[in-house]
């Protein structure tokens, strides 16, 4: 089981080390770690956000547990420069199409969330978002418009192979919940939702036992928020999912409980090669304060074990861990409590 370990920059290595710690009190034959840099951390050292030798050593993985990047003193390097750049850069050169990412209000939270209690308790919804087409990466380009002023365009554009390959994940992932996926597009006004529904329907023909619903994304918007149980699977594209797995999360409560997994179709001895990581960023303004909360790394350790070693038991222990750590008042600085980094890792490790 080899893991390539990434902390990244800020709080990156923080919440890192303590997942890392999660997976070694497991005590998981054949494990091994594997430390490289990545975003601005690497930019400094190597002169890149993802250095070659970062590439080949996460390629020669099982899987990537990822932290976070994310540098304000390399906000003026050139763009290909930057640390967010290593996150594209991953998920194209190992063809990381698929992200799920689970938005859930955790039991006793419920305060927390922005939306009325008795909404927020019935929130429990996995996105699945494509990572590797859309708007993100069309062409783009500037040019002078007709009236001579500057503009800007961008080129949104799916094929049907890579809609297909999407929600194939989608119904897998919901025969494991309560097979239900909502399929999210904006068909009525935009030819690449028209292609994405129609492949979708097609594809849902493979899965009978799914009850496939679509909904365009602005009422999709409304509805996760004002009507978050009627979602199982939300399957949608990149800048979509982007935008509505964002507004999930800050229903949530906090963003430092919140997990995700990057995957692809890539095959290791144990499941499906995939990069997991918090959903939040470096968190410059904390970091190296022991402040951060390594919850949602954690909980990401969780989905590489199932998704990418097929460790079903193991992962579901660590989330009944952090479940239970929660319910018995431990709280990080985002939840309104004062246990640091180190000692909520304590916690979940004491309650495995």
């Amino acid at each position: 089981m080899k893991i390539a370990v990434l902390p990244g920059d800020g709080i990156g290595p923080e919440v890192t080390r303590e997942a890392v710690k999660v997976l070694e009190a497991l005590d998981l034959p054949g494990l091994t770690l594997f430390d490289g840099d990545v975003g601005g951390i690497a930019y400094k050292r190597h002169g890149h956000p993802l250095p070659q030798e970062t590439l080949t050593m996460a390629r020669e993985c099982d899987a990537v547990l990822f932290g976070a990047v994310g540098d304000p003193s390399c906000d003026g390097l050139e763009r290909h420069l930057r640390p967010e750049q290593a996150v594209l850069g991953l998920r194209q050169e190992l063809g990381l199409f698929a992200n799920l990412r689970p938005a859930k209000v955790f039991e006793g939270l419920e305060h927390l969330s922005p939306l009325k209690p008795e909404i927020a308790r019935n929130l429990d919804i996995l996105f699945v978002r494509e990572l590797t087409g859309d708007v993100y990466f069309g062409d783009k380009g500037e040019r002078i418009g007709i009236d001579g002023s500057r503009e800007g365009w961008d080129t949104m554009s799916y094929s049907a192979s890579e809609v297909s390959r999407i929600a194939q994940v989608a119904f897998r992932a919901a025969r494991a919940g309560d097979c239900r996926v909502c399929s999210v597009d904006k068909a009525n006004v935009l030819e690449t939702s028209q292609v994405w529904r129609d492949t979708v329907i097609e594809a849902a023909g493979a899965h009978p036992d799914i009850e496939l619903t679509h909904m365009y994304v602005d009422n999709a918007a409304m509805q996760v928020i004002s009507r978050p149980s009627q979602f199982g699977v939300i399957l949608t594209g990149n800048l979509f999912g982007d935008i509505l797995s964002d507004l999930a999360s800050a229903a949530v409560g906090s963003i430092g409980l919140l997990p995700s997994a990057s995957m692809g179709e890539r095959e290791t001895d144990h499941g499906i090669f995939g990069l997991y990581e918090p959903i939040h960023g470096s968190a410059p303004d904390i970091a190296g304060e022991g402040k951060a909360n390594p919850m949602a790394t954690i909980l990401s350790a969780a989905m590489m074990l199932r998704h990418s070693f097929g460790c079903e038991a193991e992962a579901a222990r660590i989330e009944a861990a952090v479940e239970k750590a929660l319910a018995d008042g431990i709280r990080g600085g985002d939840l309104g409590g004062e246990d640091g980094c180190e000692a909520i890792g304590a916690a979940v490790r004491e309650r495995l």
